[in-house]
This record gives C-alpha cells, structure tokens and sequence, in this order.
C-alpha cells in the first residue's frame, strides 16, 4: 500500500451535524480550497487522469459550452497560490497546467482539489440529470453507473435519502442562485484511507463505514453554484483524510473554542 495522502487541517469543521440535508451559504471566495494536502492529492489527480481516465471522467453529448463555462467560472475562482497566465495555470505546488478547451474535464481534474459534476434540469423533468463530471475520489460510488442519472437515482443505495430529503434537495438545486453557493459536510470513519474507492451500487458496504471505529477520517465539503450562462448547476466535492488521533484532537480543540466563546 503507497503512503496515505493525510490531511492535518481541514478547511471546514465536519463534526456538527445538522439534519439532512443541513446546507448554509457560502461565501463564493471560499469555493475553492487549497489545503496542506494539496500536492499530494493533485498527484494522485494527475495520476488517476493519467490511468484510469474512463473511471474518473465522464460527459454526455451537448455538455461541451457548459463545461467551457464551468472553466472559465473555476479559473476566475482560483484562490490565492495560483498563477494564471496566458493558457497556463501555475498551481500552489509549482505543477504548470495547460488550459485545455479541448479536454476540459480533464484539465479541471488537473487544476483542483475539488470534484466537479455538472447537473441539468431537461424541459419538463422533475429531478436535475448528471450530464458530466470529474470524480477522482468517490466515496463508494462509480461514476459509470451515476452517469445520465437524475438526482434520486444517484443517491441508491443511501439509506438516508429518502423521499422527504430527495424532495429537500431537488428544492435546493432549484433554488440556487448564481453568486450565492450554498455547501454542507459530511463525516464517515473508514480503515482504508485512499482516495479514490469507487464501488459497484450493489456491492456491500465496508464493514467500518458510517461507525466510529475507523482509523481514518473521511469528510467532503460539498458545495452547489449555478453558472451564470447556462443556468447548469455545478456540485463541487472536496475531500480530506485525516488520521483518526488527528481528527479528534480537532474535534475537542473545536469543542472547547465553543465552550470558551460562549
């Protein structure tokens, strides 16, 4: 097994759990994050891109303006470390990316930590459809099976989501508004720390998962925006490892600013 790409701090707190779907506004400055486990996990990026393209990159026909959009809304986002210039991006970890329009999916799995799908709403559906994504580090799901899927179906087999959520949710990408993203986070403990733990819908779920006996903590920082041109709704996942001792330590350091403050 290679060497875990661990994260030390988290640009969000996981640890309060508001109920489902429990999203708050944010700041469309603090989109995009880069954390101190930026270079490792761009390697891996670079990596999985690189090898196992057809597992982590996918589009429908018709997507190609959207997703021109969508980079032209991430390279303005670019949070401090990055430098831009004419066709290339310099990222925080020195690596020069070539602007791609031609392989855009591929040149924003390059760019960014987060993992991008782009969802739209056909003429007289009732749920958004994911029409094209970069998903390098899916948490027990695979792309493949996701692809051209509307919202409910891409949440089987999640126990949690049930009609009532699903309707809360659907609600959620109709109503964001381009400039005001909302996000949310999430906690699971796993055993295994890789990133990228694709799964078949009807395979078992890990046996550490959803407990808090796991050696490692896995959380996303999922955030939705709407692109200004088209009106597609872009769903931005984030995700960080951090070793069980770590994130505990976080936990009760979190606790205990509260307790003070308040």
């Amino acid at each position: 097994m290679s060497q875990p790409i661990l994260n030390r701090a988290l640009p969000h707190d996981p640890f309060p759990r508001p109920r489902l779907p429990g999203v708050a506004p944010l700041d469309p400055a603090d989109w995009l994050a880069v954390t101190d486990a930026h270079a490792g996990q761009m390697a891996e990026r670079e990596r999985l891109i690189a090898q196992a393209r057809d597992a982590v990159i996918w589009q429908a026909p018709g997507t190609a303006a959207m997703l021109d959009e969508l980079l032209d809304t991430v390279i303005a986002a670019l949070p401090d470390g990055y430098v831009v210039g004419d066709g290339i991006a310099v990222r925080p970890d020195g690596v020069r990316v070539t602007l791609d329009r031609t392989d855009p999916l591929a040149t924003l799995g390059r760019l960014v930590q987060e993992d991008l799908c782009l969802l739209v709403k056909p003429d007289g559906a009732a749920e958004h459809v994911l029409k094209a994504a970069v998903l390098c580090f899916p948490a027990g799901w695979r792309l493949a099976e996701k692809a051209d899927r509307p919202l409910t179906a891409i949440h089987v087999p999640v126990p949690s989501y049930d009609d009532g959520i699903a309707a809360r949710v659907q609600r959620l990408f109709d109503g964001v508004r381009d400039g005001r993203p909302l996000w949310r986070s999430n906690l699971l403990w796993y055993d295994d720390p890789a990133l990228f733990q694709a799964r078949r819908e009807g395979a078992p779920r890990p046996a550490d998962k959803d407990t808090r006996s796991g050696a490692y903590l896995r959380t996303e920082r999922q955030a939705i925006l709407r692109l200004p041109r088209s009106g597609a709704v872009v769903f931005s996942i984030h995700t960080c490892v951090m070793a069980r001792d770590v994130a505990l330590a976080l936990r009760d350091r979190n606790a205990g600013a509260l307790v003070n403050e308040g």
